[in-house]
């Protein structure tokens, strides 16, 4: 037997040691790198549970381990004008979620499967809005809202609202709509379905995961909106919490309430949080299960 037979075995081994070991060392990247991220978007989170928990010159202390004071959160328990922000907050972005998904399938549905000369113009004017800044259309609202008699309402804010939610809606659940083959709708007509049919009977409950997660996206962006709030809502009573939070104030005019306004984000951000995570498992539920079994 050559020399170059018997070195074969070993070249082998070695290649796939330093495979191993490659392997491994991708793997500890990819280790390192989630865990920066997390850390990354997770820290502040946490930074602001410690702070809430804090009290006096202590939140000026660079401690990364809370103090386990609650009294800022108690003090927001006690609060009406805050408790009553959450309810605006809820009822407003909810409302406003609610008819964007309406809006939106409908909308997505007739610029996803129906033919018309226009619909490219439209989807292009719909994404055209979609990135409109609100300080653009903010003077104009203003005095629809008055004319419409909506001032200081929260419904002035579920009109205003759907000028970001619906086109965004429209926009996702278009191309969603387009991902489902034809063969559905094109069963369900030779059985004489009409159109609103179809769509609510045979594609709305293949939409689960796809209108879970733009739900998801409209509330959250309904609930953390702060420039309409602030300009159309002029009253404690009808203010929604991102406002009543950037107008908390201390107990002198110098004093800055850090400590209260750390444990109003974390009470504000908790619900958004429980609501991703219930949706989430109905999401890659959906997404696991498929629409055509062949």
């Amino acid at each position: 037997m050559t020399d170059a037979a018997l070195a074969l075995p070993a070249r082998r081994r070695r290649s796939s040691a330093s495979y191993r070991l490659e392997r491994r060392i991708k793997k500890g990247f990819l280790v390192v790198a989630v865990g920066l991220v997390l850390i990354y978007t997770l820290f502040p989170y946490y930074w602001a549970i410690v702070s809430s928990t804090k009290q006096g010159a202590a939140l000026y202390r660079n401690t990364f381990l809370p103090a386990f004071d609650f009294t800022y959160y108690k003090a927001l328990y006690e609060n009406k004008i805050f408790l009553g922000s959450l309810v605006n907050s809820a009822f407003v972005a909810s409302s406003t979620t609610a008819l964007s998904l309406i809006l939106g399938i409908s909308a997505a549905y007739a610029l996803g499967r129906i033919d018309f000369p226009q619909r490219r113009g439209v989807l292009m004017t719909i994404l055209m809005i979609s990135i409109f800044p609100q300080v653009v259309v903010l003077s104009g609202m203003f005095e629809l809202i008055n004319w419409l008699g909506l001032y200081n309402r929260p419904s002035a804010l579920i009109l205003t609202y759907l000028l970001a939610t619906v086109p965004f809606t429209t926009w996702i659940l278009t191309t969603f709509i387009r991902e489902f083959p034809r063969e559905l709708e094109e069963a369900a007509i030779i059985d004489g379905c009409s159109h609103f049919r179809i769509l609510t009977k045979i594609l709305l409950p293949l939409m689960g995961p796809s209108l879970a997660s733009t739900g998801i996206l409209a509330f959250i962006l309904a609930w953390n909106e702060f420039l309409f709030a602030l300009t159309f809502i002029l009253t404690d009573e009808n203010r929604t919490v991102p406002v009543a939070i950037g107008l908390m104030g201390g107990s002198s005019r110098y004093e800055y309430p850090f400590g209260q306004i750390m444990a109003a984000s974390v009470t504000v951000t908790l619900p958004l949080i429980v609501l991703v995570l219930i949706f989430q498992r109905r999401i890659v539920a959906g997404l696991t299960a498929g629409a055509v079994k062949g």
